[in-house]
């Protein structure tokens, strides 16, 4: 039986993607897997692998002593990333970036969630053997599609007007995520209803924190924002949604889009080459504002084109299923102790 250290600090601060990819890991290997690995939580015991989610200092600092086995780095975030995320001083950003390189060329072998980002990588001088692509995933038991009297009782139980066309917006409220464009988009469409599930994780230091507070604090007639929501309430608000858009500039694969496949919701996204590495054939894009608001008003005047894309959800759903993707781990593990 493989011996398997996580170290992880993701789930302390509530409303990030790295806690969901993190916890729906832990939930995937003790499902499938139990029997053939044996999971530890930051308990700094002997292990054939250390798999390293966040990048704490002192989890670096583990990585200097006996015992830890084949040490594996999860990228979640490169520096670029974080651009539009964090308002940090210049000093500080520096620092904070050479750390993260240095924590990832500290590693054994990375894992990266969207394969677009191994160049990325090899520009910090990791080489491309040590990276390996092993996308994200949701579990269905968590995030499935409800029928539509299920759908008309929870947008009862939000607040929402049942014959409304309602976008759905999730992630934390920054500049990176796209809410500028989200907030201006829901001013140009009135008559729709726009909800932004998240909040300011990491509070004032969010980038363009002062400008977006005041619209969270007074949003348009026809914009909810929820704040931070439980993940177990999540599946509703996707439920209650007749489209999923994540206007976001950058990101690696973020678990907002898997959860929202898994619920057949149709989903929106800004034209980026990430995307296309990933999820090519299963979304629709658009490149600004004006490009948004013209797909918004082709789905609610086209049904079929609604049910289309919901179904197009569905199919992402199934190749990112939870079967697959155990057995991808379990042999990627399995590997690395071959190379100890």
């Amino acid at each position: 039986m493989l011996k398997i250290q996580m170290f992880s600090s993701a789930t302390k601060v509530k409303g990030q993607g790295v806690g969901s990819a993190y916890t729906e890991l832990i939930g995937l290997l003790r499902k499938k897997l139990s029997g053939k690995i044996e999971i530890s939580i930051n308990k700094f015991s002997r292990s054939d692998i250390s798999h390293y989610h966040t990048i704490d200092p002192l989890f670096f600092l583990s990585t200097f002593f006996p015992g830890r086995g084949r040490k594996i780095g999860y990228v979640h975030f490169l520096p670029e990333t974080l651009e539009g995320s964090l308002k940090l001083p210049w000093i500080i950003k520096k620092i904070v970036y050479h750390y993260v390189i240095a924590f990832y060329r500290r590693m054994d072998q990375l894992v990266v969630v969207n394969p677009i980002f191994i160049k990325e990588l090899e520009k910090y001088g990791i080489a491309k053997d040590k990276i390996t692509y092993i996308p994200n995933f949701v579990s269905r038991d968590d995030f499935f599609q409800k029928s539509t009297d299920e759908k008309e009782k929870i947008r009862e139980e939000l607040g929402i007007v049942r014959n409304k066309f309602v976008v759905l917006g999730v992630g934390q409220v920054q500049e990176r995520k796209g809410v500028p464009d989200f907030i201006e988009l829901a001013k140009k469409l009135p008559e729709f209803q726009f909800v932004w599930v998240g909040g300011f994780s990491f509070g004032k230091i969010t980038d363009g924190y002062d400008e977006l507070k005041e619209v969270v604090d007074n949003p348009p007639a026809n914009l909810i924002f929820s704040g931070i929501v439980d993940r177990a309430q999540m599946n509703d608000y996707y439920n209650a949604a007749d489209v999923f858009l994540l206007p976001s500039y950058n990101e690696l694969f973020p678990m907002s889009i898997l959860e929202a496949f898994s619920t057949g919701t149709p989903v929106v996204l800004r034209s980026l080459e990430l995307y296309e590495a990933i999820l090519k054939g299963y979304y629709l894009d658009g490149k600004n504002v004006a490009e948004f608001e013209t797909i918004l008003r082709n789905l609610v005047n086209t049904p079929e084109l609604i049910d289309e894309m919901g179904k197009k959800s569905l199919d992402a759903s199934n190749y990112y299923s939870e079967d697959n993707l155990a057995k991808i781990w379990y042999d990627f593990y399995y590997q690395q102790t071959e190379m100890v």
